[in-house]
């Protein structure tokens, strides 16, 4: 069976996403990372990393760069961020990410050849052109960059504009993400984030003169004081700016757990349907402007490399999201970041202090990961597949990790019956193909394939599935 997922028209099913929106997690990686332990540390990141050439062949190598630094702090957030506008501050963070770069490259000796790299935040741009533009050398100083890699890098467009665009570009990055959320006014006070249309479309339009290969552009549904009339006003000035990809992110309103969105009151947000039309109000509009749904929040155009990826099925899904290079391994720099060297992942520190006491002590800021076990290795290549590909081959299973599939997941396909009763899945000898009206919800299917979620109360720790 062919499983590469074609780019058949998804279903957006008012009904069945109303019944079957739960909890549950976004799987970046599976096992999720609230399953890392600390006892995973420095020494077991180095002997992996140790262990990463296989057959005398090395894997090409992803950068993730965390720059947690924002001027002003916008309320729906829950990133790993620190909002300040003590410069000092940020220089000080540059000098100790720049000796982790040190300590990180020099585990890989000679086999340091870079195919992609991402830079996230925070905010990146908290940081001018200078300062950018030094960490991009001495990271080039440390790393092999490939001609034709993918480099990446986030901005706020309130702290660009045309000459650092064209700076970015000239510097290395090829590919670049803006945070739009909404841009009702209205809507921008409630959260603290007010960039006017002028300031975001000025930046898109430089981005695009400047031969950026990608732009993206982030989207919220389920802010404060949206409604569908005025996000179809945003949406139609981002669609009609032609961006390469649009992404169209869930607002999860957890005060308990992200202090700043105590500062959203309950009462200004888009009651539970509401949300879920604006939602089919986006997807119907992103349909109708040629836009091609890759999964899990991501619209692409149809010659865009994702796109590509997943006709092919190339497509792969890691921290940052969906990816094309399935094949590197990922070297996570900076407080917080998280890296995957073979089969394992790793976290550095997510507390400033901690990070920079561990690099004064020589050791690498390496907090917690997880070493992943045989059925691990399993239920992640079902996961990824399912995520990525929405279609799963069983006799690829079979074939990879010497299996029997129906007996393996004997339990898993009792539950997947269910689903398929619903019309998310279609079942056969052949593997398992997620349905047009389950693409929306493919979560829902990759959490059968979960033994940790057995528990309910480990469901709560995850925002809503739509």
């Amino acid at each position: 069976m062919d499983v590469t997922a074609q780019h058949l028209p998804f279903e957006f099913d008012l009904d069945l996403i109303r019944r079957l929106d739960r909890n549950g997690p976004r799987y970046t990686s599976y096992p999720t990372a609230d399953r890392f332990v600390e006892t995973f540390g420095p020494e077991s990141y180095t002997s992996w990393v140790a262990k990463r050439i296989s057959g005398g062949v090395g894997r090409a190598l992803s950068l993730y760069v965390h720059l947690p630094f924002c001027s002003t702090l916008c309320f729906y957030c829950a990133c790993n961020k620190i909002a300040t506008k003590d410069r000092a501050k940020g220089r000080l963070y540059l000098d100790y990410l720049r000796r982790e770069i040190e300590m990180q490259s020099a585990l890989f000796g000679d086999d340091r050849r870079v195919e992609q790299m991402h830079w996230g935040g925070g905010t990146p741009t908290f940081y001018d052109v200078h300062q950018l533009a030094r960490l991009f050398e001495a990271l080039r100083g440390k790393f092999d960059f490939a001609k034709d890699g993918e480099y990446s890098i986030e901005v706020d467009p309130r702290t660009v504009d045309a000459s650092s665009v064209a700076a970015l570009r000239k510097m290395g990055f090829n590919r670049i993400s803006l945070g739009v959320q909404d841009f009702d006014p209205d809507v921008q006070r409630a959260v603290n984030r007010v960039q006017s249309e002028s300031q975001t479309l000025a930046v898109i339009e430089a981005a695009h003169r400047e031969g950026f290969q990608s732009v993206n552009v982030d989207l919220i549904y389920g802010l404060p004081l949206q409604n569908l009339l005025t996000f179809n006003r945003t949406l139609a000035r981002v669609i009609a700016t032609n961006p390469d990809r649009i992404a169209i992110y869930n607002y999860a309103h957890m005060p308990a757990r992200f202090k700043p969105q105590r500062r959203i009151r309950d009462e200004d947000l888009p009651t539970p349907d509401t949300k879920l039309k604006l939602l089919g109000l986006a997807t119907e509009r992103l349909g109708a402007a040629g836009y091609v749904y890759i999964g899990m929040d991501h619209f692409a155009r149809a010659e865009d490399s994702l796109a590509v990826a997943q006709r092919e099925g190339r497509l792969h899904r890691n921290f940052q999201g969906y990816s094309t290079h399935a094949e590197c391994n990922l070297v996570g720099l900076g407080v917080s970041s998280i890296g995957q060297i073979g089969r394992t992942y790793s976290q550095n520190h997510r507390e400033l202090d901690a990070y920079y006491d561990s690099i004064d002590r020589g050791q690498l800021p390496i907090a917690r990961g997880v070493e992943l076990t045989d059925d691990d290795l399993v239920r992640r290549a079902v996961i990824q597949s399912l995520m990525c590909d929405f279609a799963l081959s069983r006799e690829n299973i079979e074939a990879s990790y010497l299996i029997d599939f129906n007996d393996y997941f004997k339990s898993e396909l009792r539950e997947l019956e269910s689903l398929s009763q619903a019309g998310l899945v279609g079942l056969n000898e052949h593997g398992i193909t997620v349905t047009p009206k389950g693409r929306m919800l493919v979560r829902n299917v990759c959490m059968v394939f979960d033994p940790y979620l057995r528990k309910a109360h480990e469901l709560r720790k995850f925002s809503r599935v739509i």
